[in-house]
Parts: C-alpha cells; sequence; structure tokens
C-alpha cells in the first residue's frame, strides 16, 4: 500500500453545500407548496434506501412528492434539487489546487443518492480533483457506519495511519478516529489548511 497523504473529503458541507439537507427540504416545502411535516416523514422513510442507492431519485420524488397530484412537474422539482448545489466558500478551488501539486491522494467519502452526486461531479468538474469517489450509493453503506470507512480504506489501498478523513459533523468523524483514521471536524478553510501543513500538505 501506498504511505502518501490519503485524503477523503465529505462533500457537502466541506466542498460544497449540502445537496438535499433537512434546509434544503425546507426552501422545497415553501416554493412548492408542500405539507413540510408530512413531506419530513416520507423523506426519512426514505433516506437510508435512497442514499444507498436502492432507490433512484425518480422512485424517491414518486413516494416523497408525487403520492398526490401536484401543479408542477418532476422535471421541476428536481431542477430545484439540483439548483441547491453551490461552492462553499474557497474550499472546493483550494482543494482543487491541492490536486495539481500530487503530494497526495485524494478521494471523496460521502453520503449521497446517485443522481445527486453525478450532478455535482459534471457541474463542479470534481473529476479533475478526486481519484475517486467513495459514495454511499455505491458502496450501499453510509457514515457513520463503520464498515463504510474500511471499505474507502480498502479501495484506495490506503493504511490507516496515512488517511485522513474531513467531516463538518462530530458524529461522522468519531468512527474514523476509532477506526485509527486521523479524523478532522472541518470547521473553516483556513483551520484545515493549517492542520494539513502539519502533515506537510499544502496546496
Amino acid at each position: 500500500m501506498s504511505d502518501v497523504p490519503t485524503l477523503f473529503f465529505d462533500v457537502g458541507g466541506v466542498l460544497l453545500t449540502n445537496a438535499w439537507d433537512t434546509a434544503a427540504r425546507k426552501r422545497a416545502a415553501a416554493a412548492f407548496g408542500l405539507d413540510y411535516p408530512e413531506f419530513q416523514t416520507r423523506h426519512e422513510m426514505l433516506k437510508t434506501a435512497f442514499e444507498t442507492g436502492r432507490l433512484s431519485l425518480d422512485v424517491y420524488l414518486r413516494k416523497a412528492v408525487f403520492h398526490a397530484h401536484r401543479g408542477f412537474s418532476p422535471a421541476d422539482f428536481r431542477e430545484f434539487m439540483f439548483q441547491q448545489s453551490q461552492p462553499l466558500g474557497e474550499t472546493l478551488e483550494w482543494v482543487r489546487a491541492l490536486a495539481r501539486t500530487r503530494h497526495c491522494r485524494l478521494y471523496t467519502l460521502n453520503n449521497e443518492s446517485a443522481e445527486l452526486h453525478q450532478y455535482r461531479v459534471k457541474t463542479f468538474h470534481l473529476d479533475a480533483i478526486f481519484q475517486g469517489f467513495l459514495v454511499s450509493c455505491y458502496l450501499g453503506q453510509a457514515k457513520p457506519d463503520e464498515g463504510i470507512y474500511l471499505s474507502a480504506l480498502g479501495i484506495a489501498a490506503c493504511d490507516r495511519h496515512d488517511a485522513v478523513f474531513i467531516d463538518d459533523r462530530p458524529l461522522n468523524v468519531e468512527p474514523a478516529l476509532a477506526l485509527g483514521l486521523s479524523g478532522v471536524e472541518f470547521r473553516g478553510l483556513d483551520p484545515l489548511r493549517e492542520l494539513l501543513k502539519e502533515r506537510g500538505i499544502v496546496a
């Protein structure tokens, strides 16, 4: 296995806004006149299957939104969902510069549905940055389950002591630490840059 540092980045909340979080769903409910508590209940029942690739976006929408007649189309709602994705500060461009140095290997490790993931990769050219996308929809596992971290190490052929896992949610960092990875709770680009600099990782 390589002894080059390997960084595993969460995407939503670190590089980009969260694709389909509570705030986005509340905005959707307001924009389309949905009963938010009902919508949220349906979302929670479907979330795991949606994010682990067992439920397509079309089926998710049919069950979560279009179980009743609506005055808008699934295409309208899909477009709204996609438009919630935006760069989060300057972190994405800094990681893009880091990738050009080739001083470390970069992967994502994130929970996301297939269609939202594919949209974000294409729109923000993430494939020019990362060597691989370790995503819940492909792995059939989701953070914070320990199995997804072990799968990430195996797929990336990375020893635990060479791995740095970066996520904005403490609950997702804790399993990484328990497994012997370096886990970093993302609190902004400047603290992340300083921490990685201590490990000799600079853009």
